[in-house]
């Protein structure tokens, strides 16, 4: 019986079936069509919906496992870094086995990419790709979930109602990343909480270091061999330029001010596609030690695993000259400078926040 068969990835037997299904629904197609052709004119939709719907049939065609959908992804995703990236650099990639399976425990700046370039730099260095966790509150629209699953990604179940209900989702969800990595030496990839770090902070929950141990602790292992045997590697991804800075912004500033915030319906799928389209510049994903020593409590690991994601945040010159501007200073900095011209005037403070706070938090560790 497969216990883990609403929330894993699918497998190869599974990857024809859900492609021709993903093709012949119309909600997929559309929103293809919205994503490509923003600026066509609403009386073309249903002629680019036939057209891109036959050029899908033909690219999916041969796509019989998770390895040729990925193959497929990594060629969208070799042109997008041509076109929304100026560089890409990996740092401590090299010390990782081809041999082992990781937990990939990563800051969380975009809810597509980073997980993406995570994966690009294992793909180009000839490790395995991770499966990656993701909420179902971003899988609203089934073919959503589809497109996640063939991607080998696994649902984290964040909208059940009641303790016992949520417990049991933690549960499965521990299980589910222990028999990965112990058993299927599977890569992980895992944000350090739930949701992104809109104000640039990033700070690991404990509740996700206590999900990871549910699995083990209930085979009496101890709490430091435990996370001994998930092999937990912080990863620190930093992006020059955020594609979605204003609109997290915007969501703060709502808070701040009316003390709510109330997404759109679709607000995470476009959130996605801004990600992914949108201008990135230099792109730096840094991959930390192997945690093996002795972290005695979750309040321990979390510890160790923020300095490691903090420390090694690589600081770009758009975290300096936000920095220097929230401080009342020159930026130094005219492509920043320009790029601030844009952003509406009440929000500037928490725009330029949003990149200071990694520079910020590095000087504030080193005091």
């Amino acid at each position: 019986m497969d216990q883990f068969h609403d929330i894993r990835p699918y497998n190869d037997d599974e990857v024809a079936g859900v492609l021709q299904n993903l093709v012949n629904t119309p909600d997929f197609i559309d929103t293809i069509v919205g994503f490509k052709f923003t600026k066509w004119p609403k009386w073309t939709r249903g002629f680019l919906a036939t057209v891109v719907k036959h050029v899908l049939q033909k690219e999916v065609r041969k796509v019989d496992s998770v390895h040729a959908f990925q193959m497929l992804v990594a060629d969208y995703m070799e042109r997008m870094i041509k076109t929304t990236t100026s560089n890409v650099e990996y740092r401590g990639i090299e010390k990782l086995s081809k041999k082992e399976g990781y937990l990939f425990l990563s800051n969380h700046r975009d809810i597509a990419m980073d997980p993406a370039f995570v994966n690009y730099g294992l793909y180009l260095n000839g490790l395995n790709t991770v499966r990656i966790a993701i909420g179902d509150n971003l899988l609203r629209r089934p073919f959503v979930s589809d497109l996640m699953r063939l991607n080998k990604s696994f649902i984290v179940k964040r909208s059940v109602n009641g303790v016992r209900e949520m417990m049991a989702a933690f549960g499965q969800l521990s299980d589910y990343i222990t028999h990965s990595l112990t058993h299927e030496h599977s890569n992980i990839w895992i944000a350090q909480k739930e949701g992104r770090a809109k104000d640039g902070l990033d700070q690991t929950d404990p509740a996700i270091i206590k999900m990871f141990y549910m699995s083990q602790k209930k085979q009496k292992i101890a709490f430091p061999e435990a996370m001994q045997n998930l092999k937990i590697v912080p990863v620190s991804i930093s992006y020059e330029y955020d594609p979605c800075a204003f609109d997290k912004a915007r969501e703060l500033h709502e808070k701040s001010t009316k003390g709510s915030y109330q997404k759109a319906e679709f607000e995470d799928i476009d959130s996605i596609r801004k990600g992914i389209v949108g201008r990135k510049g230099k792109v730096i994903v840094t991959f930390g030690d192997v945690i093996d020593h002795n972290c005695a409590t979750p309040d321990e690991m979390v510890a160790e695993v923020d300095r490691q994601i903090i420390g090694s945040y690589a600081i770009q010159a758009t975290n300096k000259a936000a920095l220097k501007l929230l401080n009342g200073e020159a930026s130094g900095d005219s492509v920043f400078d320009e790029y601030m011209s844009n952003c509406p005037q009440e929000l500037r403070e928490a725009v330029l926040r949003m990149y200071a706070n990694p520079l910020i938090q590095q000087q504030e560790r080193s005091l």
